[in-house]
């Protein structure tokens, strides 16, 4: 197994601990946001452990990126969509999200009233969400590429 499709195979097995991390952080903000639910010790690790997924698949991308043969540099790149996507925009549309991620669990710290913590998470946690989806499908649907 080469270093590529051993990081290849993570990042991508990864994937699912991350989605799964966040859908269940999405859920229970947007719940303790419309239920006025107070904002509790498990809430602030659930959040940490989805903010730490994704700078972790962050950090396995990042080695991915200068191991994988569809990152290239040269004029064809942008022409091609299977090299564009996975040399532009598949990590910047996923650094924006993760930037999100981030701000969001700061302001979330920073916040006092618990509605405004979960309220805080849920939207910005939903719209990276968003987001990693979005990126997720461009590299799969033709129409986009």
């Amino acid at each position: 197994m080469t270093a590529y499709s051993f990081f290849q195979e993570l990042h991508s097995g990864f994937r699912y601990i991350v989605m799964v991390l966040f859908i269940y952080t999405l859920l229970v903000a947007l719940f303790g946001w419309i239920g006025g639910s107070p904002y509790t010790n498990r809430n602030r690790v659930t959040n940490l452990m989805a903010l730490i997924s994704a700078h972790t698949q962050l950090l396995i991308g990042i080695v991915l990126y200068f191991l994988s043969p569809l990152v290239q540099f040269n004029k064809g790149t942008m022409k091609d969509p299977s090299l564009r996507y996975f040399t532009v925009e598949h990590w910047v549309m996923m650094v924006i999200a993760i930037a999100l991620i981030t701000i969001g669990h700061s302001k979330a710290k920073k916040a006092i009233l618990p509605e405004v913590k979960h309220k805080t998470i849920a939207i910005f946690y939903g719209i990276a969400l968003l987001i990693i989806i979005g990126a997720l499908a461009a590299g799969h649907i033709p129409i986009l590429n």
